[in-house]
Parts: structure tokens; C-alpha cells; sequence
């Protein structure tokens, strides 16, 4: 899963409170909160960018962690949120990568 390309779901809704980011699934009203880590690969997942990208770039910089087990816990919190219908995942861009 490290070269898919992750993008938001289209039927959700989102607001971004401190470092922390709370979504409903627009399907069952379900309520997901992000935390600090989980809020910038969210906010990063623009269909274009690969998640393991994401990860050097964005999560190893900002937040001082090892690449492989940060890769780790990033392909294990896509995979959950993808499950509930909240991230779309691709092995190829995604067009509209945004969602919207």
C-alpha cells in the first residue's frame, strides 16, 4: 500500500478543531476523530501524492519519527478509515483527488 494514492471521500464532513480533525461519514452519521498525526495525512491526501511520500515528507519531518514503523502505523490507519468509507485508496492518481 506505500505507492497507493489516497484521497478524501466525497460524502463526508469535516472541521478541523486545534491539531485535531473530526469527520462524519455523510452515510451513517458516524464521527471519527484525527489526532494531530492522523489530521496531516488527511490533509495531505490529495489523490496525486503517494502515501509513502506523505509519510517521508510530511509525518518523518514534522513529527521526528522512523520511516518504516511511521509507513507502518500510516498503511494501518488508511486501510481503517478506507474500510468505513472515508479514504479512497488507488494504486494509480486519483482524478478529483480532493474529494469535491
Amino acid at each position: 500500500m506505500s505507492n497507493s494514492y489516497i484521497a478524501r471521500a466525497s460524502k463526508i464532513a469535516t472541521r478541523v478543531l486545534g491539531t485535531e480533525t473530526l469527520i462524519m461519514s455523510a452515510a451513517d452519521s458516524t464521527i471519527f476523530t484525527l489526532n494531530e498525526v492522523g489530521s496531516a495525512i488527511w490533509e495531505a491526501a490529495d489523490g496525486q501524492t503517494p502515501l509513502r511520500q506523505i509519510v517521508e515528507q510530511k509525518l518523518c519531518e514534522e513529527f521526528e519519527v522512523d520511516a518504516s514503523q511511521a509507513l507502518a502505523d500510516a498503511e494501518k490507519f488508511v486501510a481503517d478509515l478506507a474500510a468505513q468509507g472515508i479514504l479512497r485508496v488507488s494504486e494509480t492518481p486519483i482524478d478529483g483527488g480532493e474529494g469535491r
